[in-house]
């Protein structure tokens, strides 16, 4: 799989689908300050507490970014975006930073995408995001792929799960990771989250969170699965789902894959109306987005033998034969590139017959041959290719002569 022509497909595909559903891109800086990152993510997660490349300066503590979506959140209250008319709606691309152990799909730098619906607390909005991440896989090709959704009910529906889940494994501590005793303080929600198959069978059995969720959340949530069922998107409810940062509420959902492996989540996210207030904003600002891995994206594509177009065929190879032929020829490609026309032209002094071997190897539709016979009579030669046939054309006849195969 040739990585980089999989890599440019997969985020021109991502983003013609973004476009079609009116987000705009916003681009934030990869340096933050810890402080940004340790408030938006919550002090007791993993990639807070020993996750980040973090740095100092004078007094102030950066961080490389491990995630985008408090940094998106940052630029919108610094720019007063929310004053623009109507919900606003972001995405991005971009390299993020964990110090976490590398394994598949998984690695100390990763780029992620995703997107945002900033200033409403619609369900149209947690819908259309959702949409728009299925839509993503879809105008890619992946099948074999999962939506799981649930909801996480509000702030106070959040702390009354958390104080059931804390009394249901008080009892079953000892049989818990290290991590999750940890959690079963901090954010005993984050247990339901374990990858530990032991750890799975207890939390099997747990009280689930709908039981205890608010009935506003409810109604919400129910909407949302209408939406959902209106444009015919499939999805498992999982009682089980959380999101591991603190700051989300109400919907959350997940699109995985099973052909990744264990680690099969393609992409996540929800409802993040919390974030907000959590890095220092005065008032709430409801949101809602989800984020992906590329390079877990491309093992999905990888496993199922997605395609993707050709890159542009070569239109022509040139070659100069003598000095004064190498910079005509010099010129002439460059006229050629502003034109439109995809060329290339040998920078070493090679044989012509080298040189034709390297035309062939590159695919390249026309050879133009130019000597000091073709400068006197400001011909040249050019060869197809695929015929195989041979003729002398005008200079200034060559452009029309190299664009009529596209046709």
């Amino acid at each position: 799989m040739h990585r980089a022509a999989a890599w440019r497909h997969a985020e021109e595909t991502i983003r013609a689908v973004l476009e079609r559903f009116a987000f705009e891109e916003i681009r934030t800086p990869v340096v933050e300050p810890l402080a940004l990152i340790a408030r938006g993510m919550g002090g007791s997660t993993d990639i807070v507490t020993k996750e980040m490349f973090s740095f100092e300066r004078g007094k102030t503590h950066y961080v490389l970014r491990p995630e985008l979506t408090a940094p998106v959140m940052r630029a919108y209250l610094q720019h007063h975006m929310g004053q623009r008319p109507g919900e606003q709606r972001f995405f991005y691309f971009g390299p993020c930073f964990r110090a976490e152990r590398p394994q598949k799909g998984r690695y100390r730098q990763f780029h992620q995408y995703g997107a945002e619906i900033i200033g409403t607390n619609d369900a149209r909005a947690d819908a259309e995001i959702i949409a728009c991440t299925v839509e993503i896989y879809r105008a890619l090709g992946l099948k074999n792929t999962k939506l799981r959704i649930n909801t996480l009910g509000d702030a106070a529906s959040r702390a009354r799960y958390s104080a059931v889940l804390r009394e249901y494994f008080a009892p079953m501590k000892d049989k818990l990771s290290a991590a999750s005793q940890k959690r079963l303080q901090s954010n005993p929600l984050r247990i339901l989250d374990t990858k530990l198959d032991y750890e799975r069978d207890l939390v099997r059995n747990a009280p689930q969170l709908m039981t205890h969720v608010d009935e506003e959340s409810l109604n919400h949530y129910e909407a949302v699965k209408a939406y959902l069922k209106r444009v015919g998107i499939d999805f498992a409810e999982d009682p089980f789902l959380v999101r591991g940062l603190d700051y989300y509420s109400r919907t959350a959902f997940e699109v995985e894959s099973f052909d990744i492996g264990a680690q099969s989540a393609l992409a996540g996210g929800g409802r993040y109306d919390r974030l907000a207030e959590a890095i220092g904003s005065k008032q709430a600002v409801p949101a809602v987005g989800f984020a992906a891995g590329m390079e877990r994206l491309l093992l999905a594509m990888e496993a199922q033998d997605v395609s993707w177009p050709a890159a542009a065929p070569l239109d022509a190879f040139l070659i100069g034969l003598g000095e004064a032929a190498k910079a005509e020829v010099f010129a002439l490609a460059f006229q050629l590139r502003r034109d439109g026309l995809h060329v290339v032209h040998g920078l070493h002094n090679r044989s012509m017959k080298a040189q034709m071997r390297t035309a062939h190897r590159l695919r390249a539709r026309y050879c133009i041959i130019i000597g000091d016979n073709e400068l006197a009579s400001r011909q040249a030669q050019v060869k197809d290719m695929d015929q195989g046939t041979q003729e002398s054309v005008p200079f200034d006849a060559l452009p029309r002569i190299l664009f009529s195969h596209r046709s």
